[in-house]
């Protein structure tokens, strides 16, 4: 017997950013440019795209970045997915597609294009949504040595209960991390106008 239905993903869903120290992962209009000046731990960007298959982002984000670069420094190959309210306007870009549908059905697409492997979600937004239905399998947060007075948060959804995590590199899983950090520069910071 010939079974023409493709296999059932294995691969997780995974919501995964840099982000500074006070929460941001990207300025005011999705600026990058604070990621500079610190490397990530040796292997990690390898282990990313080894074990990504997929990447799911939003259209805010590729309009401002993803548009002109692919993830990792444009060493990972593999389907983009931009959900958008308006897929009509997105300029035709190789390799990426433009979905309108709702985010269940997003990650379906992409978990299946990502064949066994992870679906990275590269988007606040769709990953609060995504959290919010349950959908969110593991977040993978790489703290910068960088703090941003403004810009776009990780997670903001004001008036929601707290969402309790686990900690997946400790045997405690309740266990809060520890980072410390000492200023290279001070920064002059003017106060309030009076």
């Amino acid at each position: 017997m010939n079974n023409t239905e493709p296999p059932p993903a294995t691969g997780i869903v995974l919501w995964g950013f840099t982000m500074t120290l006070n929460g941001f992962v990207a300025g005011p209009r999705h600026e990058m440019d604070w990621m500079t000046g610190f490397s990530a731990r040796p292997g990690v960007i390898d282990e990313l795209i080894e074990s990504t298959g997929a990447v799911l982002a939003g259209r805010d984000g590729f309009d401002s970045a993803i548009g002109d670069s692919r993830p990792w420094g444009g060493a990972w190959e593999g389907p983009i997915f931009v959900l958008t309210h308006h897929p009509e306007d997105a300029p035709p870009t190789p390799d990426i597609t433009f979905l309108s549908c709702p985010v269940q059905e997003a990650v379906q697409i992409g978990l299946e294009a990502a064949a066994g492997k992870n679906l990275a979600v590269f988007s606040p937004n769709i990953g609060t949504q995504l959290l919010e239905l349950g959908l969110i399998d593991e977040i993978d947060i790489h703290i910068a040595p960088v703090l941003l007075g403004e810009g776009i948060r990780l997670y903001h959804n004001p008036g929601r209960t707290p969402v309790r995590l686990h900690r997946l590199d400790s045997d405690d899983p309740t266990l809060a991390a520890r980072v410390r950090y000492r200023p290279t520069t001070t920064a002059n910071i003017p106060g309030p106008a009076g």
